[in-house]
């Protein structure tokens, strides 16, 4: 089974990247178009850039961490308390991710061009903080005495909700932001929904685990479900 979890780790990774164009052109078109070699030259030199691949390792570690507990129990393995901890930290920095994409959105919405300035540019940050460390804390309260698996299902399924409620924020604060009239409009809204769309795919990450799961074991129902 570990070899099923490093192939949806690997999935999530390669839509990630994937997606990666075609959500900037479509959020910036006809701005940024994929036919003029300019456009395709300042996508790349973005892709480059540092933070893009921190973002990257982040979100692919945290759906590693995400698999701990799926692993355990797909090869009859009871999950330890300290694995339910891991996947209760990395579910609490999603929601947190998802704090921080929602401020940045209302952030340009309100400030349009003086988004990301002066001491409210840190706001996002100090959020995405102070919501990993109160939903993490919720997330724990909730698994104690309930079985692993429901964790890490609950957690998944509060993403979800949580992703499409912060998309619901940056999706129209975005059309709002790409009318105005100003150097970069719409680019800190574009964060909040890379943030929504990266946590939505994230939830998905056991569900995907347990599908190959079921596949392998009607391919090798001796094996009981090992791989």
């Amino acid at each position: 089974m570990k070899r099923w979890a490093v192939l949806v780790v690997a999935l999530y990774l390669l839509i990630l990247s994937t997606l990666t164009i075609p959500l900037v052109v479509g959020a910036f078109y006809p701005t940024v178009t994929v036919t003029m070699p300019k456009d395709m030259h300042d996508l790349m030199d973005t892709i480059g850039v540092w933070q893009y691949w921190v973002f990257l390792g982040v979100m692919t570690a945290a759906q590693a961490v995400m698999l701990v507990v799926p692993v355990d129990l797909s090869i009859g393995r009871p999950a330890s308390r300290r694995s339910v901890l891991w996947t209760v930290l990395a579910s609490g920095l999603m929601m947190g991710v998802l704090g921080a994409g929602a401020a940045f959105s209302i952030d340009e919405f309100f400030r349009r061009d003086k988004a990301g300035r002066g001491i409210v540019a840190a706001l996002p940050w100090a959020i995405l903080l102070v919501v990993w460390a109160v939903w993490s804390l919720a997330f724990y309260r909730a698994s104690r005495g309930a079985a692993a698996m429901d964790v890490v299902t609950r957690q998944c399924r509060s993403l979800l909700k949580g992703s499409i409620l912060e998309l619901l924020i940056a999706v129209p604060t975005h059309i709002v932001a790409r009318a105005r009239d100003y150097c970069c409009a719409g680019f800190y809204t574009f964060l909040g929904i890379v943030f929504g769309v990266a946590v939505m795919l994230f939830s998905f990450g056991p569900g995907v685990f347990f599908l190959f799961m079921a596949r392998w074991k009607r391919v090798h129902p001796q094996s009981g479900g090992l791989g």
